[in-house]
């Protein structure tokens, strides 16, 4: 059954450097004091930071979709992040979306960012999924991802677009931009978390979390400081919106390798 409105938290947080335990005793803390909420967005790689050791990091026993699993049941949110795992020999940067009912979904990063490294340690995912949560669909996708409008093209009818990232200060503007971009053009909510602080390569981030709507509009954000942000979000606004000025439909179609 469709829920007309859904309220959406972003946790924004400085992360401790490939100390899993660390981060998520720190999350767990912050997930207990959010109050109501239907989605919680949590950072890239959440438990461990941006981390190119995926030998010390992967969650090869699924220690982080296990505890994930556990917050979403004992807080009654969907949890969504993603974490460094091993599968068959294999590491992926994953992203998880873990309901209340521990149903979860999986999405392997698939634009990975070269010039971080990222190709020579990890395997690209070569699907994009849609989540169908309380009636709502959803795209989720992972940092690098932001910059390749061509894989989150609405055409495959989702009504929110998810980014966990660890994206740098140093191009806080292309991020803030680009967000801005993916929601106007395709029609959609766009939710968005970052982190803060320096991570264990002395990379600062700024944050920039934020909740988008489907003008292109700012409903929610945060810079700089760790926190959370929220804002509830409307369906009938949005399909209201594409009524009368129906975009969509006249866009161009493309072929692809990840359908």
């Amino acid at each position: 059954m469709k829920k007309n409105t859904i309220r959406v938290q972003i946790i924004q947080v400085s992360l401790i450097w490939e100390e899993l335990e660390v981060n998520l005793t720190s999350f767990e803390k912050r997930l207990s004091d959010l109050g109501d909420a239907d989605l919680v967005l949590l950072p890239e790689m959440f438990a461990t930071g941006f981390s190119m050791n995926p030998d010390k990091t992967a969650d090869a026993n699924e220690r982080v979709l296990t505890w994930m699993k556990n917050m979403a049941r004992l807080h009654q949110k969907a949890i969504c992040g993603s974490v460094v795992v091993r599968e068959h020999g294999v590491h992926y940067n994953r992203l998880y979306f873990v309901q209340p009912d521990a149903i979860y979904y999986q999405y392997d990063k698939r634009h990975l960012f070269t010039m971080g490294d990222e190709t020579n340690h990890y395997a690209a995912g070569k699907e994009r999924i849609i989540i169908d949560y309380l009636g709502w669909k959803i795209l989720p996708l992972v940092c690098y991802d932001l910059r390749f409008p061509v894989f989150s093209r609405n055409d495959i009818g989702y009504d929110l677009l998810l980014y966990v990232a660890n994206w740098p200060e140093k191009r806080a503007h292309h991020w803030k931009t680009l967000l801005l971009a993916r929601a106007i053009e395709n029609q959609c909510f766009v939710a968005a978390c970052n982190r803060v602080g320096e991570d264990g390569n002395g990379i600062g981030h700024s944050g920039d979390s934020c909740i988008i709507n489907f003008k292109g509009e700012l409903i929610s954000s945060l810079t700089n400081d760790e926190g959370k942000l929220e804002a509830e979000i409307n369906y009938k606004e949005l399909l209201d919106a594409r009524a009368k000025f129906p975009v969509l439909p006249d866009a161009d179609s493309f072929t692809s390798d990840w359908k």
